[in-house]
């Protein structure tokens, strides 16, 4: 056998395993394999609360499952070789279980662990879940923006919390207010709103600050609700975008392929006339040949 034929058999194996991994049966085994993987994982965590036997049959399953995964990346390795290397999630796979099948990975159990993340790969699968996340990331710039001006409200807030209320002889509204760091916390407490009322307002009232609750409802609406009508604001218009254009790709796909189906109409009406001229070519030299007959006869 010469080495060109052996290249091309290497070639048609190669291109029969990629149609083979990048099946969707194939897909849908992986991924069912990590959601029961993550559930598995999740189970073992109330390891003291199971009998030793399930424990060591989830363990024994959560190995094997650690197997298959291997295979599956060599396998993917064995079709792509160095293009394997060129997409973060092959990274991340390859690394998590490399270090769950090297001897003594146990004390990289937080590593082993990771694998439960894989699940984020379904969020390539469910088109609105993948939307949703490219919006997220596309927002993030403008997140610390707003980030920025919240810090800025916050200290503001912190400077005149700390001027009205700080010089006090109470040593629970001077934990709260004594000073610019805890004035900064306190009111981000009360931005949370979690347990704002009783555990921050209300001391500062009994403090003698009967008007304390106006200062506090005017900085939990511009922090709390502005803020967050901004982030709302700005995935929102993420998720817009997003959609426009995916909308302006599905209607760049239409136009090429209605120029695809004029181009074709056009190649099919070219070849008809073509044809049409041909027929007409051959009914004139039938009909010179006919005309000449009753010359030739007489």
């Amino acid at each position: 056998m010469s080495l060109k034929q052996g290249t091309l058999d290497l070639d048609s194996h190669n291109s029969r395993l990629e149609q083979a991994i990048e099946s969707k049966l194939f897909r849908h085994f992986i991924t069912g394999l990590i959601i029961v993987n993550a559930v598995v994982l999740g189970v073992l965590t109330y390891e003291d609360a199971l009998s030793t036997q399930l424990v060591r049959s989830l363990s024994w399953f959560d190995r094997a499952v650690t197997i298959i995964f291997a295979v599956e990346i060599f396998l993917k390795l064995i079709v792509y070789r160095f293009r394997f290397f060129a997409e973060g999630w092959n990274w991340f796979d390859f690394v998590v279980v490399g270090i769950s099948l090297a001897p003594g990975s146990e004390a990289f159990s937080v590593l082993r662990a990771m694998r439960v993340l894989r699940v984020l790969r379904l969020l390539h699968v469910v088109p609105m879940l993948r939307r949703i996340t490219e919006a997220l990331l596309k927002s993030l710039p403008g997140m610390g923006a707003i980030l920025a001006v919240l810090a800025l409200l916050t200290y503001v807030g912190a400077v005149m919390a700390t001027n009205m209320f700080g010089d006090t002889d109470n040593p629970e509204v001077l934990e709260l207010f004594g000073d610019l760091p805890k004035s900064a916390y306190s009111l981000f407490q009360v931005m949370t709103m979690d347990g704002w009322r009783f555990e921050v307002v209300q001391k500062v009232v009994d403090d003698g600050h009967p008007y304390a609750p106006i200062f506090f409802l005017i900085f939990i609406f511009i922090a709390s609700f502005a803020v967050l009508n901004l982030f709302i604001a700005l995935i929102v218009d993420a998720l817009a975008e997003s959609q426009r254009a995916q909308t302006e790709h599905h209607l760049e796909e239409i136009d090429h392929e209605i120029d695809e189906a004029f181009e074709e109409a056009d190649k099919e009406r070219s070849e008809i006339l073509t044809r049409l001229a041909l027929l007409q070519e051959d009914i004139a030299a039938i009909k010179n040949a006919q005309d000449k007959k009753p010359t030739d006869q007489n």
